[in-house]
């Protein structure tokens, strides 16, 4: 099932018996596990509310035999239980491999009669094809929360705006996507910061953007790249500064300038060879955005020109770590050499 699905599903006020929630977008998972909490009422730990993880694996199927004393269902959330886990070669634990065993054979043969009073929801990081996998997909909901896609991200940053009576146009929208990354959750706290600024039938604009929202390092070192490629030294020396005054750790700055333009050689190269970037930079579902920024800020350098600066700031990195260069004015002596 699809996160949007699941939403409908919830909103609709249809509550599942069994689940399993998994993925990299956290915050989606566990906004969607609270609407769970919220339809299935009142909960008591202990009693209707029970929760399980790999160190008490094996309390599952008591806690599914057991009744919820007084209450009509029993609520049991089960996180990275590792039953789910993609089996390799160095053996698996014995209690999971048995309990996975177990439990699933107890579903099979009980599920009919427990399902009108359990709702048992398995949270994972990652969820591999197994049979117990397969069992719940027959029988309940699997959701794999992956990463938004910029479209996705776009729409419900829209349906906050519009609940709250604030325009914002789609070019504005990337903009701050672009600016403040794309966790679900840093980028709800920063647009209802924009919200709250703008007020009811207000209008958030780039300049409302760049003066209050907190940028992600990545972005920044996007607009130092832009600079550089235009040669206007003082510019990107003042982005530079700007990341140092906002406290910065100059090491990240630099780690972060060393893999921006790793991604940029990486772009040249797949341009070159006819590749596709998207592979070859081993984007996310919410980065492929970022491919025309990568081949737009590519197209300031020749090949040659990327090489030397990666030369140069891994030089620096050894220097520094011997002593011989203070890190800031390295950083301000390559981009001023390369101007």
């Amino acid at each position: 099932m699809t996160i949007e699905n699941l939403e409908k599903e919830l909103k609709l006020g249809k509550l599942q018996s069994l689940y399993l929630l998994y993925g990299e977008e956290k915050f989606l998972l566990e906004s969607n596990l609270k609407k769970i909490k919220k339809l299935f009422g009142v909960t008591i730990k202990g009693i209707n509310y029970i929760t399980i993880e790999e160190e008490n694996l094996e309390q599952i199927i008591p806690e599914l035999e057991t009744p919820s004393f007084g209450f009509e269902k029993k609520l049991i959330i089960a996180k990275n239980t590792s039953l789910f886990k993609k089996e390799t070669k160095k053996k698996a634990k014995a209690n999971v491999e048995d309990t996975k065993t177990k439990l699933l054979n107890y579903l099979n043969e009980n599920f009919e009669n427990i399902k009108e009073s359990i709702v048992l929801i398995f949270i994972e990081e990652e969820a591999s094809k197994n049979k117990l996998l397969e069992f719940i997909e027959k029988n309940g909901v699997v959701c794999n929360f992956e990463f938004q896609k910029p479209n996705q991200i776009q729409a419900r940053l829209k349906a906050i705006t519009n609940a709250y009576k604030v325009n914002i146009d789609n070019p504005t929208l990337s903009y701050f996507i672009e600016c403040c990354g794309t966790s679900m959750q840093d980028l709800i706290n920063e647009i209802r910061k924009l919200i709250e600024y703008v007020g009811e039938n207000g209008t958030i604009t780039k300049e409302n953007i760049d003066n209050l929202s907190i940028k992600k390092i990545e972005s920044v070192i996007f607009d130092l790249t832009d600079n550089l490629g235009k040669k206007q030294i003082g510019k990107a020396i003042d982005v530079l500064n700007n990341l140092i005054l906002n406290k910065e750790p100059i090491q990240k700055i630099l780690i972060t300038l060393y893999g921006h333009f790793k991604k940029l050689y990486l772009t040249k190269l797949a341009s070159e060879e006819g590749k596709n970037i998207i592979e070859v930079l081993n984007l996310k579902p919410n980065q492929t955005f970022l491919v025309n920024k990568y081949k737009m800020q590519a197209n300031y350098f020749k090949t040659q020109e990327i090489r030397k600066i990666l030369e140069e700031l891994i030089d620096l990195d050894y220097k520094y770590k011997i002593g011989l260069i203070d890190l800031e004015m390295g950083l301000e002596a390559i981009l001023c050499t390369y101007c």
